[in-house]
């Protein structure tokens, strides 16, 4: 006989267990991946702000986001993420001035010797009207949204051997090691020395053999790759305050609601904060680990190398490319 409360519970019975995997798909459809790749190493603030980066999003959308932190270059290799991110195949990155540069002339800039003070300066300027201005090409020529700038280091001298250095006229002859970009060539001849390409990974060899006498790098880079195992010397030049950028795709940003998007501009921000805190106390301390390591610090004359290194920028094929009274602009910024 035909049992119609048997049959009330069978059809709520059927729709209980059809609510339960739905309600699962709705979940699985509020967590966003967020897949970031970086080149750095674990041991590298620039790695250890991608965990800050994670813990404030957790914070304030638990559940909310899946990320996924690629280290050592293993999901896309320096200096292709700009390409990935474009295509939606990565979702956020921290990208250089260099390679920003490739697509959006301006920020050649920003590679230029002395253009940048301090840390201090970058930041006011790329937190500024500047970098909004600048940020709305990026957006429109790349298909990614900058997130906040980061300080990657500010650049010094480290000579095989010891060097009276006090103006760019002591660095005749001098090959120093720069990458092999004509960006990079050009501010290595600008500071007086012989610009000599090689890749990072043969400085080390080359500072010991004697194939290049001089590299540049961040303090906390030449601790990190032991460059101070075959060099004597640290010459303060402060010639170039590097940057970095946290980036995240067009595809993803353009989708998320203006609270979500908030939220990982937050998380950003705090990330980039974290690396700059911990990259310039490092700078601040390494010097007296170099000189407990045998190397002599000098300081030489800051101003003659600034300069001559804007003199030669200012005839050169790199700075036609900046917009008119940009360079003033940055200067101005206090």
């Amino acid at each position: 006989m035909f049992d119609p409360t048997l049959s009330r519970r069978a059809l709520l019975g059927a729709a209980a267990a059809a609510l339960v995997p739905a309600s699962h798909m709705a979940h699985a459809a509020k967590t966003q991946l967020l897949r970031i790749s970086t080149p750095a190493v674990a041991d590298d603030w620039h790695a250890k702000m991608w965990t800050v980066f994670k813990e404030q999003l957790d914070k304030q959308a638990p559940g909310q986001f899946e990320v996924q932190i690629n280290l050592n270059g293993s999901l896309f290799k320096q200096g292709a993420e700009a390409v990935a991110l474009a295509r939606g195949n990565l979702e956020l990155a921290s990208i250089s001035a260099f390679d920003i540069a490739k697509v959006v002339p301006a920020f050649s800039l920003f590679t230029a010797g002395y253009m940048l003070r301090d840390p201090a300066h970058l930041m006011a300027v790329m937190g500024g009207p500047i970098g909004a201005d600048l940020y709305k090409e990026v957006s429109a020529k790349m298909d990614i949204t900058v997130l906040s700038p980061l300080y990657l280091g500010t650049r010094q001298l480290n000579l095989r051997q010891k060097r009276e250095v006090k103006t760019p006229a002591d660095l005749k002859g001098v090959k120093l090691r720069m990458p092999s970009t004509k960006e990079w060539l050009l501010l290595g001849n600008a500071l007086g020395a012989t610009a000599t390409p090689l890749a990072f990974g043969e400085v080390y060899l080359g500072l010991k053999t004697g194939t290049i006498d001089a590299q540049d790098n961040p303090l906390p880079t030449t601790k990190s790759a032991k460059f101070y195992e075959v060099t004597q010397q640290i010459t303060l030049t402060n010639h170039l305050v590097d940057s970095l950028f946290i980036v995240v795709s067009n595809k993803l940003w353009q989708g998320l609601p203006a609270q979500e998007q908030q939220r990982l501009k937050s998380a950003a921000q705090a990330a980039a904060l974290y690396n700059n805190t911990q990259r310039m106390a490092d700078e601040k301390n390494l010097l007296a680990f170099f000189e407990s390591q045998g190397l002599r610090v000098t300081t030489p004359d800051v101003a003659a190398f600034r300069t001559a290194v804007h003199n030669a920028y200012a005839g050169s094929e790199l700075a036609k490319q900046w917009p008119a009274g940009l360079a003033e602009r940055v200067a101005a910024v206090r």
